[in-house]
């Protein structure tokens, strides 16, 4: 891999587990902060701030300051300013999605707002999702901040955004425009935010359709690891192919 590259490396399943480090992600963070390499860790996850991950993997041993963390929260909020600053929203997520918003000048309500922006939460509310659909019904934009259907918990999968948002277009007809990755909207908010451009840039993640293609389709090169949900054996299928292939971050150089 060529030298002086930037990198922009998903979070679970490259460096984290659950609450369990991948091995060898320790050594590739103190590789990119020794060599001041320039990164971010991107997550799809609107449901914390950067502070609060921050803390999370700094916690579990991992030195990620909450300025090289970006959320699709955050990409959400950016998406927002350009289109339409300082407007109104009624939100369905967590502290990472309405501080997000809040921090550009939104205003979250109930009367008539502009959009409906649907993030993750710890419990869906039957009468707050109800109360997004006739909200949409009645002429609010439709926002998700990313397409996954599920994730993962200690107990086991549970229902993320992507799915939640299903169940909101079925009953108002409407769909949704996502903003995290697969789209190369959150890559580009992401290169914007980090100062760098596409072409010195590197993408690492474990999935295929989500990190994989929203590197391709931004321009960078990108090396899928084998520490996620993606096997070897799967990769051949897919119309666009990684950079590199490699078993895990510990197999990165600097």
């Amino acid at each position: 891999m060529a030298s002086g590259k930037s990198y922009l490396v998903d979070m679970d399943g490259v460096l984290v587990s659950g609450r369990s480090i991948i091995a060898g992600a320790e050594k590739f963070i103190e590789r990119l902060n020794a060599t001041g390499t320039r990164y971010l860790v991107l997550t799809n996850t609107s449901t914390y701030t950067p502070g609060d991950l921050a803390h999370r993997l700094q916690t579990m041993g991992l030195d990620i300051p909450a300025d090289r963390i970006f959320t699709s929260a955050m990409a959400t909020a950016r998406f927002l300013q350009m289109q339409r600053p300082f407007g109104t929203a009624f939100v369905i997520g967590e502290s990472g999605l309405t501080e997000a918003v809040h921090s550009i000048g939104y205003v979250i309500t109930e009367y008539e707002p502009e959009y409906v922006i649907l993030g993750e939460t710890h419990s869906y509310n039957l009468e707050t999702i109800t109360q997004g659909i006739r909200l949409i019904v009645r002429g609010a934009h439709f926002i998700a901040t990313n397409p996954d259907p599920s994730g993962p918990s200690e107990e086991g999968i549970v229902p993320a955004c992507g799915a939640m948002a299903a169940l909101i277009e079925r009953a108002t007809g409407v769909s949704p425009f996502y903003v995290g990755k697969p789209n190369p909207l959150m890559m580009r908010t992401a290169l914007n935010h980090l100062g760098v451009h596409s072409e010195d840039t590197v993408m690492v993640g474990d999935r295929m359709d989500t990190d994989i293609v929203a590197g391709v389709e931004s321009g960078m090169e990108t090396i899928l690891v084998l520490t996620g949900v993606t096997a070897r054996s799967e990769v051949p299928r897919y119309p666009y192919q990684p950079t590199r292939i490699v078993d895990s971050v510990a197999d990165i150089e600097i």
